[in-house]
């Protein structure tokens, strides 16, 4: 069964951040807040914790389009090509922020997304999970929860999401209430930035 943990976003406890680090790092499976929904994560490095998620959500791995969740833009240069200064100029103005960029993934992807061109990055603005990823060390592979066929409360509510996910995932962290809108996602590999989905994020950052 899953540990539930509460965490406050305005100063996340270092000591139960580190504790879900562990679990991380152990191939579990997280269920955490950012600024949009809830997400699902893993350690970017650990393939098979990778593909239970990828099982959860009912694809191949190599076919997931995950999120890799970064606490700022200093992994960039690890997973995606060099970029242009007016594509670094969006992503500085919009992160941390409610986007998910589509970016040019670099040959140092982790071996399940090489065959993967792009990338979607993503910089919450949440102290917990951009502690999390700091701690961690490197980014997690995330994916969002709100698409389940269930009420859309479950995925508001940590109590809630903690009744359905205690025996499918590792840790479930309390972070108050979700929003139940998920991120903007913008292509930034095409030759204009195209909006994929309209979610929480405002478009004029583009």
């Amino acid at each position: 069964m899953a540990q539930f943990i509460k965490l406050y976003n305005e100063n996340p406890n270092e000591r139960e951040i580190n504790k879900v680090v562990k679990v991380l790092q152990n191939g579990g499976l997280v269920i955490y807040p950012t600024d949009t929904v809830y997400g699902l994560g893993c350690d970017i490095t650990n393939t098979k914790a990778m593909e239970k998620i990828a099982k959860i959500k009912g694809v191949k791995l190599d076919k997931a389009n995950f999120s890799f969740i970064c606490n700022d833009l200093s992994h960039l240069s690890d997973y995606v090509k060099q970029i242009e200064t007016p594509i670094y100029k969006i992503l500085k103005r919009a992160l941390p922020g409610p986007y998910t960029f589509v970016l040019p993934g670099s040959t140092n992807l982790p071996k399940a997304f090489k065959k993967k061109k792009t990338v979607g990055i993503r910089v919450p603005d949440n102290n917990i999970a951009r502690s999390l990823v700091a701690a961690l060390g490197n980014p997690i592979v995330s994916t969002s929860i709100h698409d389940e066929d269930e009420v859309i409360e479950y995925t508001t509510d940590p109590e809630l999401i903690f009744e359905k996910w205690q025996h499918i995932v590792d840790v479930v962290i309390d972070g108050g209430y979700g929003d139940n809108q998920a991120s903007t996602i913008i292509d930034l590999t095409t030759e204009y930035p195209e909006i994929i989905r309209e979610g929480k994020g405002n478009t004029d950052v583009i």
